[in-house]
């Protein structure tokens, strides 16, 4: 099994986006000259607007089939960490400090004790990017989701601020840059389309460990340090690394993985290269620094999360990544 065949295929989701994007872009110069004016393109981890000196950063997310694994097993209070950080990771990817964020919660039937539960993660979320939820909105859709009653789909907006001087793009990514990985905490909010199908049931508290928040880390590394790239790992594995900068290439070493990724592994019986480029496979986060910042940056990052030196930025336009079996993938 792979992912197109377990329900999602990449490259028809490319597709379909791509047919929505034309017209979008054609909204990018509708406030130019005015506040709000767009500063980035589409593609990257987090919009941005203009607001004179400083930038506002946006995005928004869900969680995805996750939430069928916390129906299965009657859990909602992670989904909602999920969420949050789902959202805050891909804010302090262009430099930005999230701070604050609404969310869109659909059920099929209310149930006070699942919106508790999703409130109560919802609050332990926000302490750890330490952001306000300033509002959203709740809609009963019956007709709209499967279940039981307990059809739920979970979706947030967050919102950032950073100086127009200290945005980061990736543009500044250059060859022989260097690599820092960050741990996740496990599979996170993607590809559980098809980890759902081959993960034994009596596994899935793995998959429903909540995604790592990385805003205070990310967040100490910009008093100190300026990096050139910064990167949330989620959907499409090490290939989020192409959504920095054309024609630079990354030479990795990557780490031993997780137990839940060997399962999904085993289970599917799934390709080096599919694994990925669809899951995270241990490295939720990213950082580019130039190389005099590598040791630096190492210190503050490991301070909060384990982290490991990755490689290098190459020229090749290629990202190559040794395993730790002792074989080589090319993406």
């Amino acid at each position: 099994m792979d992912y197109a065949t377990s329900g999602v295929d990449i490259k028809k989701e490319e597709d379909a986006i791509a047919s929505l994007s034309k017209y979008v872009k054609q909204t990018l110069q509708l406030r130019d000259g005015k506040v709000g004016a767009a500063l980035t393109g589409l593609g990257h981890f987090s919009g941005l607007v203009d607001l004179g000196d400083k930038a506002l950063a946006i995005s928004t997310d869900g969680v995805g089939t996750k939430i069928l694994v916390g129906k299965e097993l009657g859990r909602y209070e992670t989904l909602s960490i999920d969420l949050m950080a789902m959202n805050v990771n891909d804010i302090i990817c262009i430099g930005a400090t999230p701070i604050t964020f609404v969310d869109t919660i659909s059920v099929q039937t209310p149930n006070n004790k699942i919106m508790a539960d999703i409130g109560k993660g919802l609050l332990e979320a926000a302490r750890q990017a330490e952001v306000t939820i300033v509002g959203g909105e709740t809609a009963t859709v019956p007709e709209l989701l499967e279940g039981n009653g307990d059809g739920i789909d979970l979706m947030g907006t967050a919102v950032g601020i950073v100086d127009k001087d200290k945005i980061i793009t990736g543009k500044d990514i250059s060859p022989g840059d260097t690599v820092l990985g960050v741990e996740s905490s496990g599979i996170h909010s993607n590809g559980l389309t098809l980890a759902r199908k081959v993960v034994p049931k009596s596994k899935y508290p793995l998959l429903l460990e909540p995604t790592r928040i990385y805003v205070g880390a990310i967040l100490e590394l910009l008093e100190h340090i300026r990096p050139n790239g910064l990167v949330h790992i989620t959907g499409g594995g090490l290939l989020n690394l192409k959504r920095l900068k054309e024609n630079v290439g990354f030479s990795l070493l990557m780490p031993q993985y997780p137990d839940v990724f060997q399962i999904i592994k085993q289970n599917a019986n799934i390709s080096n290269e599919e694994m990925y480029k669809t899951f995270n496979m241990g490295i939720g986060f990213m950082v580019i620094v130039k190389e005099e910042d590598a040791k630096k940056s190492y210190t503050i990052l490991n301070k909060h999360f384990p982290t490991f030196e990755l490689g290098k930025v190459t020229e090749t336009g290629i990202i190559e990544a040794s395993l730790p079996d002792g074989t080589t993938i090319k993406l």
